[in-house]
């Protein structure tokens, strides 16, 4: 999962980033409008969070934006406007969400989680074959055994899934599991399928990760 974090004020918008990265997901940050709509034209994000006090575009005006490129991406928008009538302005515009400054992070985490759960068909657990995915717990098993992953690894492994017998390449991985920052010349993608094949398949007579030679990889049962 990829996340875009708007937000102008920088100890805020990385503090909202850690607390995603260690959901296991990957963020980017804008601190303008223009730069948030730039990187929405560009990347197909997951979930988008919202400030509505931007320094050059009103944030009501941007969710609009967002939601007429792509109407199905949730937005929780995510401000210090706390009356009744912001709320209703920002969820009349679009948003998914609403929540409000300063926040507590446990009800911020579940709210993410509903909210991309809401645009997963509410799947709250991924199978393939005899692997499962707990998308609550955010574990993996196979076979009724529990895999310890990373949460880089249980990122790769999560994408994967839900794009089950679909060829991805090493940039649409990329793109998807790390952030602005990845190098695409590194070969962290396919040290990461390395570390995942080790956990996933090593002591399983059925391989699940697959290589698509020229291409990237894939998971499925056949």
């Amino acid at each position: 999962m990829r996340i875009l974090i708007v937000e102008d004020e920088q100890k805020i918008a990385q503090f909202t980033s850690n607390i995603l990265k260690e959901m296991a997901y990957a963020t980017d940050i804008a601190p303008t409008g223009n730069e948030a709509r730039d990187l929405f034209e560009l990347i197909e994000y997951d979930l988008v969070i919202l400030d509505l006090m931007l320094p050059d575009i009103n944030g009501i005006s941007l969710c609009k934006t967002f939601k007429e490129m792509r109407p199905n991406r949730p937005v929780l928008m995510l401000t210090t406007l706390s009356e009744i009538h912001d709320k209703v302005r920002g969820l009349d515009s679009g948003a998914d969400d609403y929540m409000t400054k300063p926040f507590h992070t446990e009800e911020f985490t579940a709210r993410v989680r509903a909210l991309l759960r809401r645009n997963q068909d509410s799947t709250l657990t991924l199978e393939c074959a005899d692997l499962q995915l707990d998308l609550v717990k955010r574990q993996a098993f196979r076979n009724n055994e529990t895999i310890k992953l990373t949460t880089k690894e249980y990122a790769l492994l999560e994408y994967l899934m839900r794009n089950q017998g679909r060829p991805l390449s090493r940039v649409q991985i990329s793109q998807h599991v790390w952030d602005l920052h990845f190098d695409p010349e590194s070969n962290i993608v396919d040290a990461y399928i390395k570390q995942l094949r080790k956990k996933i398949d090593h002591n399983s007579p059925k391989k699940l990760i697959k290589t698509i030679i020229g291409h990237g990889y894939t998971i499925n049962e056949e």
